[in-house]
């Protein structure tokens, strides 16, 4: 699956954001993403984030038998693999251009860099070697892969920890971390990629390109150095012309940003021995921010308890005792009712009767009913007594 081209306008205002020395992110020119690196439970297991690019490395190792050509050496093997989870443009099971390149640069930083002591590596001269393994996963991709690919190798390198080995005759036993304490590698120095990328026939310079950035570049700079100012390795690529300034320029550039990041890898590999010789909690799981509700989480206030019972009963005596409200009903409807408190009493009255005077001895109407019953075929009408109603009730005559 291919990944979906820029379009023309993103690729003018890319550019023209360039020009303007402004990036998408608000970084400036020579400015890194925030780096992250998270070791695992076991050693030589790592993660690196560099903004959203993240690279997820595991260094493994095995007794093998040496090289003819070198004996007494160990093997150092390097492999990276693009996953299709990192990006759609990354297919299963392919060699891409991308890929051969990437495992090219890596190879030529941590192993022609001779920045592990190979020779401590071997067991037995001719018979038994370690074989390390570097295997590099992307786990999504964000631009820059090669510099968070080197920084994840070299940290899981300095993480890694070795099996004890002895040997007697022909013999080789090898002890388990609970028997003797693995060994770390001999690592000699550090060698860190930094990206350079050129755009506009390199009139622009950026140091960490993202992914949009990568797509316009003309041209791209790789400098391997560690923080003594070596130069380990150095390629370029996109058929640019460079002027010596302009890499005297990057290296300089490269050099600052070495050392924080060898800086950074110290501290993080430190309070990593720091927590497993505390006994503390260590790993991915423990490295992950928590989330946690917190629509319907309520700040604790502390409450003074002492005198709670004297400024109850105070309040109790200063409490007036208010008049006791009797409910009254309601007219809803024709033949129902509601009672409801501190409602003036309108039971069966429609009409006004404020002006008129009450009285303890409650008037009475006389209320004469006459009914038809001509049904009845009785010729004399029929003149029913008064009956004698309270003015305050309701009452249903048929």
């Amino acid at each position: 699956m291919r990944d979906t081209p820029l379009s023309n306008c993103e690729r003018l205002f890319l550019l023209k954001a360039i020009e303007e020395k402004k990036r998408l992110d608000g970084r400036q020119t020579y400015d890194y993403r925030n780096i992250k690196i998270t070791f695992g439970t076991d050693y030589g297991c790592c993660s690196v984030e560099l903004g959203k690019t993240r690279v997820f490395c595991q260094v493994s190792g095995e007794l093998v038998p040496p090289k003819d050509s070198r004996p007494t050496e160990g093997i150092m093997f390097f492999n990276l693999e693009l996953s299709p989870m990192a990006s759609p443009a990354f297919e299963p099971n392919r060699q891409s251009e991308l890929l051969v390149t990437l495992n090219r640069q890596l190879e030529r930083c941590l192993r022609n860099s001779k920045c592990i002591d190979t020779e401590s590596l071997c067991v037995v001269s001719g018979e038994k070697v370690w074989q390390i393994r570097v295997d590099v996963h992307v786990l999504n991709h964000d631009g820059n892969l090669m510099d968070a690919a080197s920084i994840a190798a070299i940290s899981a390198l300095s993480h890694f920890r070795r099996p004890d080995v002895a040997i007697q005759g022909r013999d080789v036993t090898v002890f388990s971390p609970e028997e003797r304490d693995p060994i770390p590698l001999s690592i000699y120095h550090m060698p860190i990629c930094v990206s350079f990328a050129f755009f506009l026939q390199g009139s622009y310079l950026l140091v960490d390109p993202c992914e949009r950035e990568e797509r316009v570049k003309d041209g791209l700079l790789v400098i391997a150095m560690n923080k003594h100012r070596e130069i380990c390795s150095i390629q370029s690529s996109g058929g640019i012309m460079l002027l010596k300034d302009q890499v005297l320029r990057c290296s300089k550039i490269a050099s600052v940003k070495v050392s924080e990041i060898t800086e950074l890898i110290n501290k993080a590999l430190e309070n990593d021995r720091k927590i497993r010789k505390e006994g503390g909690k260590f790993g991915f799981a423990e490295s992950m921010p928590k989330e946690r509700i917190t629509t319907l989480k309520r700040d604790e206030v502390p409450v003074e308890m002492t005198d709670v019972k004297e400024t109850a009963s105070d309040i109790v005596d200063r409490t007036e005792t208010t008049a006791e409200v009797v409910p009254s009903a309601v007219l809803v409807g024709m033949g129902t009712a509601q009672i409801g408190e501190g409602i003036v009493n309108s039971w069966a009255l429609e009409e006004d009767e404020e002006d008129e005077p009450q009285t303890e001895d409650r008037k009475t109407d006389e209320v004469m009913v006459i009914s038809d019953i001509n049904s009845l075929n009785l010729s004399s009408s029929l003149t029913h007594k008064s009956a004698t109603y309270p003015r305050n009730s309701l009452c249903n005559v048929f």
